[in-house]
């Protein structure tokens, strides 16, 4: 019975761990995806959508 509390407390933890992390993934993903807007609203947009005439 003993090792069963082990595994389990091993797998919450682990589960524990990875949603804190997918939460904190897709929490930065919304600042990076708000701050892009706040400066594509400046006018600074994205080097590969200027016309630049740097491509092959």
């Amino acid at each position: 019975m003993s090792h069963f509390v082990f595994i389990a407390a091993s797998y919450g933890v682990a589960t524990l761990g990875l949603g804190l992390l997918a939460g904190w993934l897709l929490a930065d993903y919304g600042r990076q995806r708000r701050a892009l807007a706040e400066l594509e609203a400046r006018g600074i947009g994205q080097r590969s959508r200027r016309g630049t005439g740097d491509a092959p």
